[in-house]
């Protein structure tokens, strides 16, 4: 029943990687379909910033499955933790980046297809992006205080 405490949350890290997969597999499709738009290299554009997002995403899913086997193995005050959690901290902020970098294109078929909401969700997947990264930052930073700490103590007898 020990890891019986993360399993939920390692489920729910394994389900948040199934719709950017979807994305993907739809994304890829879509590239080998006929194009229908009038400027087939935005569609290409917006693909491979999907692609090249879905990278850092699954390195950060992969490093918060480590995170929480470190927790089911006790060793969640340690050097290990502190560095998945830099590493998600990273791979925020890249997701950010390549998202603000889409906004131009999004701008371009936002006006061709009169639909403003585009611009929008492409800055709100950039926002929420680097929130997890300075989320990730604050608790590496707190995690390394608490394994200062947690040292000082076993040095003092």
């Amino acid at each position: 029943m020990k890891h019986a405490s993360t399993l939920f949350l390692k489920i729910s890290v394994f389900v948040m990687g199934l719709p950017a997969l979807a994305i993907c597999v739809v994304s890829a499709v879509s590239l080998f379909q006929e194009p229908t738009d009038p400027f087939p290299g935005k569609l290409y554009a917006i693909v491979i910033g999907f692609f090249a997002a879905t990278i850092p995403y699954y390195v950060a899913l992969y490093q918060a499955f480590k995170l929480l086997s470190y927790i089911d193995k006790n060793i969640a005050f340690s050097e290990l933790s502190v560095q998945a959690l830099k590493k998600i901290k990273y791979c925020g902020i890249s997701i950010g980046i390549i998202f603000v970098a889409m906004e131009p294109v999004l701008y371009i078929m936002a006006q061709h297809m009169d639909a403003p909401g585009i611009i929008l969700l492409g800055l709100i997947v950039a926002f929420a992006s680097f929130v997890i990264a300075v989320f990730g930052a604050v608790l590496e930073r707190l995690l390394q205080d608490a394994i200062n700490l947690k040292s000082e103590n076993e040095l003092t007898v």
